[in-house]
């Protein structure tokens, strides 16, 4: 599984509420999308930094969600273009109850 942190820088001003707006607008998009096992939508307000942290199946999926169009879509958006990060998802541990998972290299 391969874990990846998309970050970005927001405008001055925003709000709470206007990022969860901006966030609920991309839900069609990212539901049900190949390969996506988890999406999770993070702000730092007193950086100006949004975030998602995605959970893929695989690299490909990832690879295929954030590709070159994607980027061009968000930079416009945002103003500035996105930084990818990605990793190799190892272990998860799943609370309550402690169930650990070990996905194959992604």
């Amino acid at each position: 599984m391969i874990t990846e942190i998309v970050s970005f820088d927001t405008p001055a001003g925003i709000t709470r509420e206007q990022m969860l707006e901006d966030a609920a607008g991309t839900i069609d998009r990212w539901s049900d999308y190949p390969g996506l096992v988890r999406k999770m939508f993070v702000w730092d307000a007193e950086r100006g930094r949004g975030m998602g942290i995605y959970l893929w199946e695989a690299l490909k999926h990832a690879e295929q969600g954030h590709d070159a169009a994607w980027l061009d879509r968000a930079e416009a958006h945002w103003g500035n273009r996105p930084v990818i990060e990605r990793y190799d998802c190892f272990m998860i541990l799943e609370n309550p109850g402690g169930q650990v998972q070990r996905p194959p290299q992604g």
